[in-house]
């Protein structure tokens, strides 16, 4: 047996037993990328890394044995900043995006090719909870919104963007068409919040802190909720789906007080009756100095990364910031600061919305248009035959949805390059090469797709197809800096996998191995 110590910790463990085993066995967390348990150490990616005290040196845990009297650190400061190197030097060469351009620029950070998908899949109930994760208001916005997002779409540069908005409406307009049956909240928190302001912001904000369990009362000076959505043009917004939308929130629990203009003593009331109060009306609508508030040349004065304004527990989003005619960025705010508030009543601290590590790889090289439309179909933009304020029908939903390009990574939650970037506060380009690789699709049986350029090398895949004895599996193809993961005699990845598909996309740290369905990115 071996005694050592790990971050002050004794331990005994057995001759031969890793310095990542040793860790395990104290509850000690070491992050890791090409090891896996059963399979031997590999020493690739090099996040595993640990310190000796003795002698300052720097270790890979996944292969060092551990040794009499060893006093070793897993989490000082040198070491941080060593794992964060090694992610960096991955992400270098990594070419793949996170999240699609469609959804980085969406205000409202809406899964855009999820819901393509399940559109295109004919599954319109799931396509509608997945934007109502991230869009309150989607059959309104469906029609209005001015689409971002679509500015973003890679698609725009090949026939024409995604008709993204029209298939948010169209989701949306198939649930009004459907018996309302709302979405289970969270058990109530016995936590309150009073929202100044029945339009885009306020609504959203009062909708998701609904299903976060918190009681939630709008108060609005008019006598029908919508703010400037009440101003629109018929024919660019129904009032029939204004109000049939707007009223599923009172009937999920939603309270409405209309006609209730909120002066300076109402307002010091609800700062003392509620647990948070929203500001969600226009820049104009009330003299917010007289309440108490510091304000910018704009409007109200917050913390940008909170919405807090200068008031306890009073927050402020939408055209109280700052006048826009974007309703989309209202609701998103509204999404955020929900998020925001449930955190703080769950913490008793009131934190940044949290942002997520994106890998980015920008525009398409020529050569690469044709790997991306290897998902999707050959079609022209597809308008509304009956006209933006009606929308799609069925079968028009169906083929736009069709166009997408799917550029975004099926591996979102689970990819550990993402998270561990993330956690480790890592730089994409920090080290740069002069020219990024190519992108290439390949598939594989049972759904699998291969992204080569995704690939980090940690060699799981290879050691995987070997166990299972695959005819000719994966290999390392090349040496040095030009070594890469592929199928030995230039065979294809549907022969390679005939056994292990689901195996090594499973195992596989990033999205390069990743499963197309989409029961599996729900």
């Amino acid at each position: 047996m071996v005694k050592l110590r790990i971050n002050n910790q004794p331990i005994e463990v057995a001759e031969g037993t890793t310095l990542l085993e040793a860790a395990r066995q104290l509850q000690i967390a070491i992050p890791t990328m090409c090891h896996m348990e059963g399979s031997g150490h590999f020493t690739s990616c090099m996040v595993c890394l640990v310190k000796d005290v003795s002698n300052g040196r720097l270790m890979a845990s996944c292969s060092m044995p551990a040794m009499e009297g060893m006093e070793i650190i897993t989490d000082d400061e040198e070491c941080r900043e060593s794992r964060k190197a090694s992610l960096e030097l991955l992400l270098s060469e990594h070419v793949g995006d996170c999240e699609a351009p469609c959804q980085l620029v969406c205000p409202a950070h809406m899964n855009i090719p999820l819901m393509n998908r399940l559109i295109a899949a004919g599954d319109f109930q799931k396509a509608i909870e997945v934007v109502k994760r991230d869009i309150a208001l989607p059959a309104i916005l469906g029609r209005i919104c001015p689409a971002p997002c679509e500015a973003g779409c890679r698609r725009k540069s090949i026939d024409g963007a995604v008709s993204i908005c029209l298939l948010k409406g169209f989701a949306a307009d198939e649930e009004l068409e459907q018996d309302f049956v709302p979405a289970t909240p969270k058990a109530p928190s016995g936590k309150k919040v009073a929202i100044v302001g029945a339009g885009p912001a306020g609504l959203a904000a009062a909708f998701y802190l609904n299903r976060f369990g918190h009681q939630t009362v709008i108060f609005d000076k008019n006598g029908e909720a919508g703010g400037e959505l009440l101003h629109l043009d018929e024919a660019l917004l129904p009032a029939t789906i204004r109000k049939k939308e707007i009223d599923r929130f009172i009937k999920a629990g939603v309270a409405l007080q209309l006609n209730k203009e909120v002066d300076a003593a109402l307002f010091e009331q609800l700062k003392a009756d509620y647990d948070a109060v929203v500001l969600a009306v226009g820049a104009q609508a009330l003299d917010w100095t007289q309440l108490g508030l510091t304000t910018s040349k704009t409007g109200i004065e917050v913390d940008k990364s909170a919405y807090q304004t200068s008031a306890e527990h009073v927050f402020a989003i939408g055209n109280a910031l700052r006048p826009s005619k974007l309703a989309v960025r209202s609701v998103g705010q509204g999404k955020e600061l929900a998020f925001i508030l449930n955190e703080y009543f769950e913490k008793g601290k009131v934190s940044a919305y949290p942002e997520r590590f994106n890998s980015k790889f920008g525009k398409f090289q020529e050569n690469e248009i044709q790997e991306y439309l290897k998902e999707s179909v050959e079609l022209e933009r597809q308008e509304a035959g009956r006209g933006k304020a009606v929308g799609f029908t069925r079968d028009e939903a169906v083929a736009e949805a069709k166009r997408c390009l799917h550029c975004d990574c099926r591996n979102p939650e689970s990819c550990q390059l993402r998270n561990l970037a993330n956690d480790f506060g890592a730089v994409q380009k920090r080290f740069q090469y002069s020219e990024r690789l190519p992108v290439r699709k390949e598939f594989a049986p049972q759904g699998i797709v291969y992204e080569a350029a995704k690939c980090i090398k940690c060699g799981i895949c290879v050691r995987l197809t070997q166990q299972h004895q695959e005819e000719f599996g994966f290999s390392f193809i090349g040496r040095g800096f030009d070594v890469k993961v592929g199928v030995p005699f230039s065979e294809s990845v549907e022969k390679a996998l005939t056994k292990t598909a689901l195996l090594v996309a499973e195992h596989c740290p990033t999205g390069a191995l990743s499963k197309t369905e989409i029961e599996e990115q729900l």
